[in-house]
């Protein structure tokens, strides 16, 4: 069978996406090409926001619309938490957040004809993490390689503990293996992810951390350029940035997950650190690891937010000096606390203040891109379009090169400009 995907929210979905398809070749099914009538249809759906959730079931309907009499196979975080909505819309075929190979299966049993059928879960009881076949995002460049499940955290404005269940963690030598496979297969860079990967090994106390997990990984493939995914501002320590400083091949890209500036708001948030914490996990890697980025998250508008609050998550922003920052508006999500807290902050005024903040962080950007000017990096080639290559330096700065055939090829570059698109570069012969 032919079978087209499509993938919505973070990169473990990307991740278990690329595994389902893996999956099927195995079985000597075939990936449609874009605009390719497929026989199934696999929306993968996100549902960390109302906007994400939404977007997963409109994802749905098109799906139907383009590629009609084909099966509907939905799966993800949505559909753990909402079958019903997915019900709705009539799915053929409805998956949760677990159980890949059997819904493997019970698509080829879908599309043979066999009758609709809703498959989920109690996540809460799930004590062992599912291992699937490693795999890339971009052609042979960039590949992903999932940690861990689940997340223990309990925020008050999150919704995904409910569909991903507690925290479960890859074996050490299965990660180490297939790092080694990955950089065997020609990829040129890995990303570990998870949903929360700083809590890699809380299942197993006496067993390895993320750190070990980070060192080994780093030591298994050390062609591989390593990326890490999001981490806990908790997880950056003194010895966390000492032993890891080890590995050249580790990537100076740190996202530290943030959300506010103001303690207020991080306490009614339930994130278990402070500003004062934060500031000194932003010492320790600055100190460690000289010209690395650090990135992060911002909601604004949260429940109870104060002019005073947002107006300090503008000045921690600029004294952190980030490189880049995502902003969002707060959205409440049914079913969390922080949906039911009072003094919700009207959706013009979370808007006003996204708008506010994405000024202040479009400043930092150009702050951080002109720092780069002059230096010479190695860059990681992922792409080429109208004559010019782009990709991106370790430090996850994109780098447009005027030349051609430089795909997964990694060149030290010369910075010498920076435009709306990123950083202009000069190879060095």
């Amino acid at each position: 069978m032919i079978v087209s995907f499509t993938t919505l929210g973070c990169k473990t979905n990307q991740f278990e996406t690329g595994a389902l398809q893996a999956l099927l070749v195995d079985r000597g099914h075939q990936i449609a090409a874009p605009g390719e009538i497929a026989d199934a249809v696999v929306v993968n759906t996100c549902a960390v926001t109302a906007e994400s959730s939404r977007k997963s079931r409109q994802a749905v309907r098109r799906g139907r619309a383009e590629h009609p009499g084909a099966i509907i196979a939905v799966c993800g975080c949505l559909s753990q938490l909402s079958p019903a909505e997915i019900e709705a819309l009539e799915a053929d075929l409805i998956y949760g957040t677990a159980d890949r190979e059997a819904f493997v299966t019970d698509l080829e049993q879908a599309v043979a004809g066999a009758s609709s059928r809703t498959v989920i879960d109690e996540a809460n009881t799930r004590n062992t993490f599912e291992i699937l076949p490693p795999g890339g995002m971009d052609g042979r460049v960039r590949a992903l390689l999932k940690v861990q499940d689940g997340c223990d955290n309990y925020c008050t404005y999150c919704i995904i503990p409910y569909a991903r269940g507690p925290v479960r963690s890859i074996p050490l030598e299965t990660a180490v293996e297939q790092a080694k496979e990955l950089a065997q297969a020609g990829y040129r860079e890995l990303v570990i992810t998870g949903i929360e990967i700083s809590s890699y090994g809380k299942d197993h106390p006496d067993g390895p951390d993320v750190v070990d997990l980070i060192a080994a990984v780093c030591q298994a493939a050390p062609g591989l350029r390593i990326r890490l995914g999001s981490l806990e501002p908790r997880t950056v320590t003194t010895a966390f940035c000492e032993r890891l400083a080890e590995f050249p091949n580790l990537c100076p890209h740190f996202h530290l997950s943030l959300q506010s500036g103001s303690d207020e708001t991080l306490t009614q948030m339930g994130r278990k650190y402070t500003t004062v914490q934060y500031t000194e996990a932003l010492t320790h890697l600055r100190k460690t690891f000289p010209n690395c980025a650090v990135t992060t998250d911002l909601i604004v508008g949260f429940p109870g937010e104060s002019e005073a609050d947002f107006l300090e998550s503008i000045t921690f922003l600029r004294t952190a000096a980030f490189a880049a920052v995502h902003v969002f508006p707060y959205s409440a999500r049914e079913g969390t606390a922080a949906a039911k807290m009072p003094n919700q902050i009207p959706k013009p005024e979370r808007r006003r203040r996204a708008k506010a903040a994405g000024e202040v962080v479009r400043g930092l950007e150009q702050t951080w891109h002109t720092a780069q000017v002059g230096q010479v990096m190695d860059v990681l080639f992922e792409s080429e379009a109208a004559g010019q290559c782009r990709g991106h330096t370790p430090n996850y700065c994109t780098v447009l090169v005027r030349s051609t055939g430089l795909e997964n090829q990694i060149r030290p570059v010369r910075i010498i400009d920076v435009s709306e698109e990123g950083l202009i570069g000069e190879l060095m012969l």
